[in-house]
């Protein structure tokens, strides 16, 4: 008979978390710290209870984030000191090298840039307050929360999508008139161009 474990969760200081990828859209950051605002300090505790972060136990016993890096990055910057964790893997015997090879085969790390280019391990960062702006990575998380695109298990999902709308919107336009930027997302969601991307609802031919 197999036996049922229950989630081991681990308060971690949230400052000490390692993430596994290289950007996040500040829009949606901004936006997770309104709703947590909105809840009050009553309801937050039981609302970090239902949402505990994923992490992998990598080298040196160090929590590596492999999903809500966004509401990571909100909590911390309204304050709260720490999250509840639960851990997909441990990792912690591997070195430093094959560590970052065996995720990158699991797909739970994205070392790409703002600028959508590939980079080495090395230039993730160290912490989740060290995350950098893709505005593409906010369009593409705004356009799924108006229905533009379904939410999908594929990794990183939100990610290629924003790639497909970098090839397409200029930066300049997403910057300076985001809901103009957004329109034309969506207009280009339901192309048979985007068909191809995770969660596509766009009308088959």
């Amino acid at each position: 008979m197999p036996v049922v474990r229950e989630p081991i969760l681990k308060p971690v200081l949230i400052a000490d978390l390692r993430p596994t990828q290289i950007t996040v859209g500040m829009r949606e950051v901004k936006q997770k710290r309104k709703e947590l605002r909105a809840r009050g300090d009553k309801k937050i505790g039981k609302f970090l209870g239902n949402h505990m972060i994923p992490v992998i136990l990598g080298p040196g016993k160090r929590h590596y984030v492999i999903d809500h890096h966004h509401l990571s990055l909100a909590l911390h910057e309204e304050g709260l000191a720490q999250v509840l964790t639960t851990v997909v893997a441990d990792l912690s015997q591997l070195s430093q090298d094959e560590f970052w090879t065996f995720i990158d085969h699991r797909s739970w790390v994205h070392p790409y840039d703002d600028k959508g280019r590939r980079r080495d391990f090395s230039k993730i960062p160290k912490s989740v307050t060290d995350l950098k702006d893709d505005p593409y990575r906010s369009l593409a998380g705004e356009l799924r929360q108006t229905g533009g695109f379904a939410k999908d298990t594929t990794p990183f999902s939100e990610f290629l999508w924003a790639d497909f709308f970098r090839r397409r919107i200029g930066r300049k336009s997403v910057e300076r008139d985001f809901p103009a930027a957004l329109k034309q997302a969506i207009k280009l969601a339901k192309s048979q161009e985007a068909h191809y991307l995770p969660g596509w609802c766009g009308p088959s031919v």
